[in-house]
């Protein structure tokens, strides 16, 4: 399936379909190619493929179908020319920064970012002779402000972690676009079916597809989407840095990818009525979730998303003293990190993703002690409200919180 007819398709649709041509022995199902390397039938089929004039899978670091199945896929629902998957989100970070910069360029990158991409900017970029500067994403004025005639990327993630602050998506990728600086976003928390950014604009979508595109949280993975000539630039350094994802890896993202849509339809459901109950809780004193009327940039979420998401994050009234109470009274909904899995969770990211971050770093993070993110699953509404209600007030009984 090309471009062209994929684009006439559905996201309920693609995801099902996309990337499933005809397998070998006409399987139903994308055969595991559980292999390291190929061979070839004859000496003159490798010097062959040396020499160019040949194309063959040679070595599964370079290239293997059953990943291909996946790339092609993710593609689809993105609306990209192609795209390439690594062995976690981190891997799909790192490879695409690393094709678009020297030493001596440098980054103009939100000052709100998931932890380790923060790592990757100031402990290991910045060995190699590759600058950052900031910007904040609800300040447009402060980009301008940002721009270095070194610069050569623009780095963003929308919705942030953990406090789902929103970019313009459309108008920063046209600021980018005008000054000839590639525009890289991480679209994880909206995943594809909420979120295009390639259609606003954007020249690269990163995922780590061990969120939603997995969603059964039984796999580790990134994914890289954008046009075709980048796509092979970047995979020159998934190549040599080894950031490729095994094959049996690679299978359970098919599989976890044709239900995307079903599964992320009823998180955003989900996500928005937890919301509205977490808003109106006395022991709650503030609620983060792009699709709330009472969100700040309420109008940019609905006019850029398909809907808000399966994160939301809140504030245990008591501070760190309550949340822990809080944290530690939950019967149903574990503790745990990740998200966009079908079974809902809890985190306290001051204590997990932004750990050891200094007071700057998380002020503009929008992370404190008592900030809870939640991942929300597929589960009954009414049951996870019943499990926050009961820890909630058990956070207030225990003295350390003040609501009734």
């Amino acid at each position: 399936m090309d471009k062209k007819q994929s684009d006439r398709l559905q996201d309920d649709t693609l995801a099902v379909v996309a990337g499933e041509d005809l397998h070998p022995l006409n399987s139903f199902q994308p055969p595991i190619f559980q292999t390291t390397n190929f061979r070839f039938a004859t000496i003159d089929d490798m010097v062959e493929q040396a020499q160019g004039r040949r194309s063959q899978y040679l070595y599964t670091r370079n290239a293997n179908p059953t990943l291909e199945v996946v790339e092609k896929k993710v593609a689809a629902l993105e609306g990209g020319e192609a795209a390439l998957v690594t062995g976690s989100g981190m891997a799909a970070i790192a490879c695409s920064l690393l094709a678009l910069l020297r030493s001596g360029d440098r980054v103009l990158a939100a000052s709100s970012l998931y932890g380790g991409t923060l790592h990757l900017l100031n402990d290991i970029l910045s060995r190699y002779g590759i600058a950052i500067d900031w910007f904040e994403i609800t300040e447009p004025e402060s980009l301008a402000r940002g721009v270095r005639p070194a610069t050569r990327v623009l780095l963003a993630e929308t919705p942030t972690n953990p406090a789902l602050r929103l970019l313009a998506l459309e108008e920063t990728a046209r600021f980018a676009r005008e000054r000839g600086i590639q525009s890289v976003i991480d679209s994880t928390f909206a995943s594809p079916f909420n979120q295009k950014p390639l259609e606003l604009g954007w020249d690269v979508v990163v995922h780590s597809a061990t969120k939603y595109l997995g969603g059964h949280s039984d796999v580790t993975a990134g994914v890289i989407i954008s046009r075709r000539e980048l796509i092979d630039q970047i995979a020159v350094f998934r190549r040599w840095l080894g950031g490729v994802l095994d094959p049996s890896a690679a299978y359970l993202l098919i599989r976890g990818a044709k239900t995307l849509t079903v599964r992320v339809e009823r998180q955003n459901e989900n996500t928005l009525r937890l919301a509205r109950f977490l808003e109106r809780h006395p022991n709650v004193e503030g609620v983060n979730y792009p699709f709330l009327e009472s969100h700040p940039q309420y109008e940019l979420a609905r006019r850029q998303m398909r809907g808000g998401g399966g994160v939301l994050s809140f504030s245990v009234r008591g501070g760190w003293p309550a949340t822990r109470t809080f944290f530690n009274n939950l019967k149903m909904i574990p503790i745990s990190t990740s998200l966009g899995g079908v079974e809902s969770l809890v985190t306290s990211p001051f204590w997990t993703s932004h750990y050891g971050m200094s007071e700057a770093e998380l002020k503009n993070s929008g992370v404190t002690e008592s900030l809870v993110r939640m991942s929300v699953g597929i589960e009954s509404v009414e049951d996870l409200c019943a499990d926050l209600d009961q820890a909630l007030r058990a956070s207030a009984d225990s003295g350390e919180g003040t609501g009734a």
